[in-house]
């Protein structure tokens, strides 16, 4: 569902976090009936994401209270605990370390002159979403994990909507859910019979050796192309979004090293994923003003947290990267470089191909999507 209109220049929020001048910890009812406490302090924000007392495997369990339906499964690596999250961890962070990343540049940089070229070449107006924003990351986590290219337009529209977080939703979730996780058992079958350079045939190959179970290689790979793409699309957006109402923040022909630190604001300031997933109280926990019990959930704003009091750079003495954009702690974002890399790039190739960018005329270059777990623009109409 998207929508052309929001308070917020930068998008409507989901209502949990849309809160003016909130107390460090603070009650709050969500969509489903439930309560949760919210955190929008950026110490108590780093407190929870770090201690292993608020845990992701009892929010995921059946009854835990519930932000909204974008949990991930129990069965996902990101619903999981200490020793059995770990694990699975260790099977995909190779494919996320600085020697692939590195090389990942080089395929991010053509992949995004390709997009341009064919934008430029259709020319003005565009939008700068379909054109740019959503093709190019997932080409990327497509390539990592091994998925055709004639099969990427038809996961993506499957994996979308696992983010939607309407009620009305619930139905078709389940339904693509089933359809995609079948899609990726078919594919797992085809990459054994043609092993290929790729993430999924490394964790077929750990299938093999009796390290992951059938159930836990396919999880994997749903997460890592599940979670690959949806927040870099909406990231690159907002950013995007941010040059053009400020374009004087880059200036003319910035260089990369100034596209990457511009980029670390976005990410502070202007978070594609404003909050976290749940998390539940083991036990009794004092959580700043407040005891959380055990029991109850509790989610990180990382809108709120990632602000210092003076709305500009980081927090004082917490250096430039000290927000929760990525998360913090066992569950920190493996895929955070790479997304670092494609926002970097993507953005600084736009720029010096495309100086005169701007939005184009007209009532609604920009319309949102509502009803998702991320936040971004659907549609983002540009000339130049």
């Amino acid at each position: 569902m998207t929508t052309t209109a929001a308070a917020d220049p930068f998008g409507p929020l989901p209502a949990l976090v849309d809160l003016t001048d909130p107390a460090p910890v603070v009650r709050v009812s969500t969509p489903t009936g439930d309560q949760v406490w919210v955190v929008t302090d950026l110490r108590l924000g780093r407190a929870v994401l770090g201690d292993a007392r608020f845990s992701r495997a009892a929010a995921a369990a059946p009854g835990a209270p519930r932000v909204n339906t974008a949990n991930p499964a129990p069965s996902s690596m990101m619903s999981m605990d200490g020793a059995a999250h770990a694990r699975l961890r260790r099977q995909v962070s190779a494919a996320f370390g600085p020697r692939r990343v590195d090389a990942d540049a080089v395929r991010v940089r053509r992949l995004t002159d390709e997009l341009l070229d064919a934008m430029v070449a259709a020319g003005p107006p565009a939008d700068l979403m379909a054109a740019v924003a959503v093709p190019l990351p997932v080409a990327v986590i497509g390539d990592l994990l091994g998925v055709p290219a004639a099969d990427r337009p038809q996961v993506q529209q499957w994996a979308g909507v696992l983010f939607d977080v309407t009620a009305t939703g619930v139905r078709d979730k389940a339904r693509r859910a089933f359809t995609l996780y079948a899609y990726m058992s078919r594919l797992i079958d085809q990459r054994r019979a043609r092993p290929g350079d790729d993430l999924l045939t490394g964790l077929i190959t750990a299938h093999d050796a009796g390290t992951l179970t059938r159930t836990e290689l396919v999880d994997l790979a749903l997460a890592v192309l599940t979670a690959g793409y949806e927040t870099t699309v909406g990231q690159f957006g907002l950013g995007v979004l941010a040059h053009l109402l400020d374009p004087a923040v880059l200036g003319a022909a910035p260089d990369e090293a100034r596209v990457a630190a511009v980029v670390e604001q976005h990410l502070r300031r202007l978070p594609a994923t404003p909050m976290t997933f749940p998390r539940v109280a083991l036990s009794d926990v004092a959580l700043g003003p407040v005891t959380v019990r055990a029991g109850e959930a509790v989610v990180v704003s990382i809108l709120h947290a990632n602000r210092d009091t003076a709305g500009d750079g980081p927090p004082a003495g917490t250096g430039a990267r000290a927000h929760l954009t990525f998360g913090h702690g066992a569950h920190y974002c493996l895929g955070a470089a790479l997304a670092r890399t494609q926002l970097r790039i993507a953005l600084h190739r736009l720029l010096h191909r495309l100086p005169g960018l701007r939005l184009a005329d007209g009532p609604d270059p920009v319309r949102w999507w509502t009803g998702l777990a991320t936040r971004g623009p659907a549609q983002l109409l540009v000339t130049w």
